[in-house]
C-alpha cells in the first residue's frame, strides 16, 4: 500500500470517527429525543439544524468522497478492515471528550483491533 493510499484511508476513517463525535455532541446538546406523530416534524427540524449534527453530517459527506478515492487505489479487502481504526479513535475520544468509561475489556478489544488492522495492512 502506498503512502498516499494509507493517508487517504486514515483520513476517511478519521473523518468518519469525527462525524460520530459531532453527532454525539449534537445529541448531548439536544437531550433525549423521542418521535411521535405530534412531534416528528419539530424533532426532525431541531435535529437537522443543530450545529453539531450539521458538522457531523458534513464530516460524513467528506469522508465518503475521500473513501471513494481510496477504494479506487486499494483493494476493498484491505481498505474496509481499516475502518476498525475508527472504533479505537472513538473509544479514546469518547473517554476524553465525554467521560465515557474505558474498561479493561474495552482496552483489550482495542488492542486486538490494532493488531488485526496491522496484520491486514501488512498483507
Amino acid at each position: 500500500m502506498s503512502i498516499l493510499s494509507f493517508v487517504l484511508i486514515v483520513t476517511g476513517v478519521l473523518l468518519n470517527a469525527m462525524a460520530q463525535l459531532w453527532l454525539k455532541a449534537g445529541t448531548n446538546a439536544l437531550g433525549a429525543l423521542s418521535i411521535s406523530r405530534q412531534t416528528a416534524f419539530s424533532t426532525l427540524f431541531r435535529v437537522g439544524f443543530e450545529p453539531h449534527i450539521m458538522a457531523g453530517l458534513a464530516c460524513y459527506v467528506l469522508s465518503v468522497a475521500i473513501w471513494i478515492v481510496a477504494l479506487s487505489k486499494v483493494p476493498v479487502s484491505v481498505a474496509y478492515p481499516m475502518l476498525s481504526i475508527g472504533y479505537v479513535v472513538n473509544a479514546l475520544a469518547a473517554w476524553y471528550l465525554f467521560g465515557e468509561i474505558l474498561s479493561t475489556q474495552k482496552l483489550i478489544g482495542i488492542a486486538v483491533i490494532i493488531v488485526g488492522v496491522y496484520l491486514v495492512a501488512k498483507s
